[in-house]
């Protein structure tokens, strides 16, 4: 049997279609079944908290339940590996941080390359580090500080969450900019690092507000600015690190990203209903709260500011010669 041109033109342009429209209709119909969020940190902590709270909202908007599973270890790779092995089907996601950004050049034996094996879905939130002291260093400025540690050069003790995160990286940049020698001390999370602080073990920290905002109110430490180019609206009153090294800059921010070859259409999807969230007023003061300000975008913005981390952190750790434990 002969088919006219014009109507074989017709039945094969309506079968080449038939897979973006199967893709589209897969994507509409997500999710069908439970979706997995796994987290790289250990529950109560700041990963665990924003994506047990993205994950309610997703559950209520979106009709299945989105599932918080911990697995913390290795600086977040345990988390990120899961989810690079998992099936690209948008039903298995990872919360991360900056830490893959750091990761990849800090590690040489990664079983996967973060910018290839995972896609950006959304960034979700943006916040500063605050530089906190020991109330008896005699500095109660960036640049009084700069000049006890010139003159005290070596004795100072930088205290941060661990060997690599992100706390000490902003530490190390710190150090390479304002030209100060201090002595890293790395602890197993922010509590024991915010005790030795507060005792006098160590001198200085990055730290989360979430975890510092409480002690700088209550006198125990002393803050002396924030690590983020704008000032910070809960501490309208303490100054940005930049304001007095120039051109210095850091914060944490958290996104979702899902396994690579994620369809695309599944991908903006999701994005849709992330950054719906964030324009949520619960969502956005119970951020608030958490230190932290709503950084809603697209897949193509959250990718290149993980590529634009990946490369600032990439300079620091080779400058400052970081190693892995």
């Amino acid at each position: 049997m002969k088919f006219p041109r014009r109507q074989f033109l017709h039945l094969a342009a309506g079968a080449a279609a038939l897979p973006a429209v199967s893709r589209m209709a897969r994507a509409q119909a997500y999710p069908t079944r439970p979706v997995r969020i796994i987290v790289g940190g250990p529950p109560g902590g700041a990963f665990d908290i924003l994506a047990r709270l993205i994950s309610q909202w997703m559950s209520e908007r979106l009709g299945q339940p989105f599932i918080v599973e911990n697995r913390p270890g290795a600086g977040t790779n345990i988390a990120t590996e899961a989810v690079v092995k998992a099936a690209p089907d948008a039903y298995t996601l990872l919360v991360f941080d900056a830490s893959p950004a750091i990761n990849t050049n800090l590690y040489d034996n990664l079983n996967f390359a973060f910018l290839r094996d995972i896609a950006p879905v959304a960034s979700i939130v943006r916040s500063p580090l605050i530089m906190v002291i020991n109330p008896a260093i005699p500095a109660k400025t960036v640049p009084e500080f700069i000049v006890y540690a010139k003159a005290n050069a070596g004795k100072i003790n930088m205290a941060s969450t661990g060997n690599g995160a992100t706390p000490h990286v902003t530490g190390e940049l710190f150090k390479i900019m304002a030209g100060v020698d201090m002595v890293h001390v790395p602890y197993r999370g922010a509590a024991p690092a915010i005790t030795d602080l507060i005792s006098g073990q160590v001198q200085v920290l990055f730290i989360s507000p979430l975890v510092s905002i409480e002690h700088i109110k209550a006198g125990k430490l002393r803050g002396l600015a924030v690590t983020s180019e704008m000032r910070w609206q809960e501490l309208p009153d303490i100054p940005t690190v930049g304001d007095f090294v120039p051109g210095f800059e850091a914060s944490q921010w958290f996104g979702i990203g899902a396994p690579k070859n994620t369809p695309a259409a599944t991908i903006d999807k999701l994005n849709i209903e992330i950054n719906a969230s964030l324009a949520d007023p619960k969502i956005k003061a119970r951020l608030t709260e958490l230190g932290g300000t709503t950084f809603p975008g697209s897949p193509a913005d959250f990718s290149r500011l993980i590529a634009d981390e990946t490369e600032k952190w990439g300079k620091v750790i080779r400058a400052a010669n970081i190693k892995p434990e």
